[in-house]
């Protein structure tokens, strides 16, 4: 499965992936200030497990960050 993150194709050898295993894989360390919209909506956080991607899907992960 070929998916589409940030404007990068990333592939994945998994036929089905939710954004939870997604994130798990890819962002193991950092799970904590993240957003994650797909084909422009943004999912809650609470349907990261149970939402599955598609190869059609646009994803798009934003991670917060601190500054002054």
């Amino acid at each position: 499965m070929e998916l589409q993150i940030n404007n990068q194709k990333i592939h994945f050898e998994q036929k089905s992936i939710s954004i939870q295993l997604l994130l798990d894989l890819h962002w193991p360390t950092q799970q904590k200030g993240i957003a994650v919209a797909v084909n422009d909506c943004v999912i809650p956080k609470s349907d990261w497990f149970t939402h599955l991607l598609s190869e059609t899907d646009d994803i798009l992960i934003i991670t917060a960050t601190q500054g002054g």
